[in-house]
Parts: structure tokens; C-alpha cells; sequence
């Protein structure tokens, strides 16, 4: 069982815990294909994306990062050199994968500025955690609830559009995707999805 709630205070209090396992980088277009391939083999897929922070009001950038968690690896795509092609659109509207998310409707918003898709597929992990009684939902929170460890969030508010990304922006975009699979996984392997 685990707690419907979960402060500040005892999140802080957990190991950290981020991910360390494979991470591609896809910059280049026709790399795209062979990624989503791969990505498509598996029913359940993780996702998450980045937009350069926009500090000024009335600003607004485009979606610079999609992330896309399989068990194995985690692939970041550059979405401002790669664009947002057919194969991408297709794993979207795929609704035989899985695609778990935490507050996923702005990502989903930013990619359909991009280009217009129908989603299909599509999991909001929080949707999951409140019909489950949980009251504290975002990302750092149901990885501490579900998981037993805590996220950092530190690289929030860098420069997504920065060429390369650093160290750090790679390992927390791939944390974020990674961390939806984890949570989807842990809940389908504990029953909990049954009881929904």
C-alpha cells in the first residue's frame, strides 16, 4: 500500500535516485526512422518532452525535446533538428503502445503546434494516481510514492535548444521518460491497474 499524500519534507528525505542506463541521441533526421522503429516493438512506452523556459511574458518557444523510455534505453530526439516527422506522428496515434506521461497535456499541445496528430495511447499517470486516492500527483511526487526515491529537478529551467545538451540536461530529460515507464510498470505488475 502506499500513501495517498506525500509532503515536501519527506520527498526530500528519500535517496535520489535518477537514470543511469542507456541514453541516444538523435539529432539528425534520418536517424529518426530506425529510433522509432525500435521504439515501436515495445507495447509500453514512456514519454516526456522539454521546451527552453520562456521568461518574458507573452514568449513562447517551440518544443525542443521529446523523450522516449523502452526498458532498455532511453532516446532523446531533438525535435528542433529532427522536426516532427510521420514516424513520430505514427507511434502517437498508435493505439496498440502504451504511452504513459506525467501532465502530459501541455506536451501533447506543444508537439500538435508542431504538426497536428490524433493521439491514441496517450496514459495521464496522474488521471491514474487520483482515481487511486492519491492527492499529490505531479512527477517528483508519484516517483517518490511509487518508487521510493526522489528526482531532481534542478535542470528544469535550463536551455532545452542548447547544442549539445550537458551532462545533466541528458540524464534528467531521460529521468523524466524513464520514471513514467517505471510508475506504469510498477502499477500493471502490483494489480493496481486491475482495480481501475
Amino acid at each position: 500500500m502506499f500513501p495517498n499524500r506525500i509532503t515536501k519534507e519527506e520527498v526530500n528525505q528519500l535517496p535520489p535516485g535518477r537514470y543511469e542506463g542507456e541514453v541516444v541521441i538523435i539529432s539528425d533526421p534520418k536517424d529518426v526512422g530506425p529510433a522509432m522503429a525500435e521504439i515501436q516493438r515495445h507495447p509500453v512506452a514512456g514519454w516526456d518532452t522539454e521546451t527552453k523556459p520562456a521568461f518574458k511574458k507573452g514568449q513562447n518557444h517551440p518544443t525542443a525535446l521529446l523523450q522516449i523510455a523502452i526498458p532498455d534505453k532511453v532516446f532523446l530526439f531533438q525535435l528542433l533538428k529532427t522536426g516532427f516527422p510521420l514516424e513520430m506522428i505514427r507511434f502517437f496515434e498508435n493505439p496498440d503502445i502504451t504511452k504513459p506521461g506525467v501532465a502530459i497535456l501541455d506536451d501533447v499541445r506543444g508537439l500538435k503546434k508542431i504538426r497536428p496528430f490524433s493521439e491514441s495511447g496517450v496514459v495521464e499517470l496522474a488521471d491514474l494516481a487520483t482515481k487511486l486516492g492519491i492527492e499529490t500527483t505531479g512527477a517528483r511526487n508519484l516517483t517518490a510514492i511509487f518508487l521510493g526515491f526522489r528526482i531532481s529537478k534542478n535542470q528544469q529551467t535550463s536551455n532545452w535548444e542548447k547544442n549539445p545538451l550537458t551532462e545533466g540536461q541528458v540524464r534528467y530529460a531521460a529521468t523524466d521518460a524513464w520514471i513514467c515507464l517505471e510508475i506504469f510498470e510498477y502499477l500493471f505488475r502490483t494489480g493496481y491497474l486491475e482495480k481501475l
